[in-house]
C-alpha cells in the first residue's frame, strides 16, 4: 500500500509555529554547491541558470529574466560567499531584499542578451569575463577549473582568450540539487497541496461549451493569487483528439460533452519548487469502457512503477516494468515515446534528476535516495480521438516513495 503524505503548515511565516525554515534552506544549499564544486574539483562556480543562481543566493529571478542567461548570474568561488552580478541598478533591491549577501558581493551585469546586440557582444563577453577573472584572482583560484552550467562560442572564444580553464558545472549543480533537506520536501508536499486544490476548483468548474483556454485562465487566476507562488510556466489543458497523443498546450477548441480532457499542472511554482501533475477527466457524460480499460492501464503503469520506488534501488528497477515502445504503441524507437511513460526530479528545475526512462534509464541507470523528489507519469489513448495520462509526485524517505499529491487518480474525475 503506498504512503501518502501531505504538507504539515500553511503558506506564511508565524511567531508561532516553526514551518519552513528559510535560513537553514539558504545554509543548506549553500554547503551542497560547494560540496559538489569540491568533489569536481573546481576553484569556482559560475551560475547562470535560474535555478541554479536561486540555489547558491537564495533570489528570484523575475519572469522577463527567466530563461536568458547573462541578464543575471552569480558566482561561487571557494572561500567565498555568492557574488551576484545583477540587471542593471537592481542590485540596490538585492541589498535591501537580501541581507544574507553580503553587500560588498553584489555587482552589475555585462550581458548581451544572447547575442541580441550583434557586434556588441564581444565587448559586453570582454567585460564578462574581465570581472570573473578579477573575482576568481581576489579568492585565488584563477588558475583552478571553473565550472560554468551554461556557454555560448562568445563565452567560449573569450575564456580561451584570458586563459580561463572552464568546464562542465552543470553537472554538479544537478547533483547538488538532487538531494534536499527537510525544508525542501516539506516545501515540495505545499507545492502538490496546492496542485491538488487547483484540480479540485477545476472539477467545479469545467463544463461541456468551455474551450481549453477558459480552463488554463481560470487556473491561472486560481494560482496566482496563492501567496508564495511566483510563477505557473503552464496548464496544459488537451482535450479529445488533442489528448492523444498529448499536445502538451491548450488552445481555444470547444470541449464537447463526452470528450475526455488532460490537464497538467506543469511547473506550477511555489518559492522556486516546481510542480508537474496529470489527471484526466470526462467531461458531460460517463466514460465509454473502453476508455475506463484504457484509463486502468495507464494507472497500472503508474503504481506498478511507484512499487519499484525504494532507497537503493535504480531508474532501471522502474522503467523495466514498463512496456517498450513497440510493444504499447507500434513505435520503432524508445525515443518516438519520449514523455508518454516517464519520470522527472522536481525541486527549483521542472526537469532534475532523475530522470526515468527507457530511453535513458536501462543503459544509464540512476540510484534512488532519500531526499530525492520527483514525479511519475504515464498515459494511453487512440490515436487523435482520445487519451489519459494520469501522474504523481512523491518524495523519497529512507522507508521509501511517500506520494504527495492526492487529489483523486484511481478512477478518471467525471463531471456529469
Amino acid at each position: 500500500m503506498p504512503n501518502y503524505g501531505s504538507s504539515s503548515f500553511g503558506l506564511i511565516g508565524t511567531d508561532w509555529q516553526q514551518r519552513i525554515n528559510w535560513d537553514r534552506l539558504r545554509v543548506y544549499r549553500l554547503e551542497r554547491a560547494r560540496a559538489a564544486m569540491r568533489k569536481h574539483g573546481l576553484g569556482a562556480m559560475l551560475c547562470m541558470y535560474d535555478e541554479n543562481i536561486r540555489y547558491t543566493t537564495s533570489t528570484i529571478t523575475p519572469g522577463w529574466c527567466r530563461l536568458k542567461p547573462g541578464l543575471r548570474y552569480a558566482l561561487l568561488c571557494e572561500g567565498s560567499e555568492p557574488i551576484l552580478f545583477e540587471q542593471g541598478d537592481i542590485g540596490t533591491q538585492i541589498n535591501r531584499h537580501c541581507p544574507w549577501i553580503p553587500t560588498e558581493n553584489v555587482r552589475y551585469a555585462y550581458s548581451w542578451i544572447k547575442g541580441a546586440v550583434g557586434p556588441a557582444a564581444k565587448q559586453q563577453v570582454t567585460k564578462f569575463t574581465n570581472a570573473i577573472v578579477e573575482e576568481m584572482k581576489k579568492y585565488g583560484v584563477q588558475n583552478a577549473p571553473l565550472g560554468t552550467d551554461f556557454v555560448d562560442l562568445n563565452m567560449m572564444n573569450a575564456f580561451k582568450e584570458a586563459g580561463i580553464n572552464w568546464t562542465d558545472g552543470a553537472s554538479p549543480m544537478v547533483e547538488a540539487r538532487s538531494i534536499k533537506n527537510e525544508d525542501e520536501l516539506e516545501i515540495m508536499r505545499i507545492v502538490a497541496a496546492i496542485c491538488d486544490g487547483c484540480h479540485t476548483a477545476i472539477s467545479h468548474f469545467m463544463r461541456p461549451g468551455m474551450r481549453e483556454n477558459e480552463i488554463t485562465a481560470f487556473a491561472m487566476n486560481y494560482l496566482y493569487n496563492i501567496p508564495g507562488v511566483e510563477d505557473v510556466e503552464d496548464v496544459i489543458v488537451s482535450s479529445g483528439p488533442n489528448s492523444w497523443p498529448n499536445w502538451r498546450n491548450f488552445s481555444d477548441r470547444i470541449i464537447q460533452p463526452g470528450e475526455l480532457v488532460i490537464i497538467d499542472m506543469a511547473a506550477v511554482t511555489w518559492n522556486g519548487y516546481k510542480s508537474c501533475q496529470y489527471r484526466t477527466y470526462c467531461v458531460g457524460k460517463q466514460p465509454t469502457q473502453e476508455q475506463k480499460e484504457y484509463y486502468k492501464i495507464a494507472y497500472e503503469w503508474l503504481y506498478d512503477a511507484i512499487d519499484k520506488v525504494r532507497p537503493g534501488a535504480t531508474t532501471r528497477d522502474i522503467v523495466e516494468v514498463w512496456p517498450s515502445a513497440q510493444e504499447a504503441w507500434g513505435y520503432v524507437e524508445e525515443d518516438q515515446a519520449a514523455a508518454n511513460l516517464w519520470g522527472h526530479g522536481l525541486g527549483l528545475a521542472q526537469y532534475d534528476t532523475p530522470v526515468v526512462s527507457r530511453i535513458y534509464s536501462l543503459d544509464h541507470p540512476v540510484e534512488i535516495q532519500p531526499g530525492m523528489s520527483f514525479a511519475l507519469e504515464t498515459q494511453h489513448g487512440k490515436p487523435l480521438e482520445w487519451g489519459v495520462r494520469v501522474e504523481e509526485m512523491m518524495v523519497v524517505t529512507e522507508s521509501g516513495p511517500e506520494i504527495t499529491t492526492r487529489f483523486p487518480v484511481e478512477e478518471m474525475t467525471v463531471l456529469d
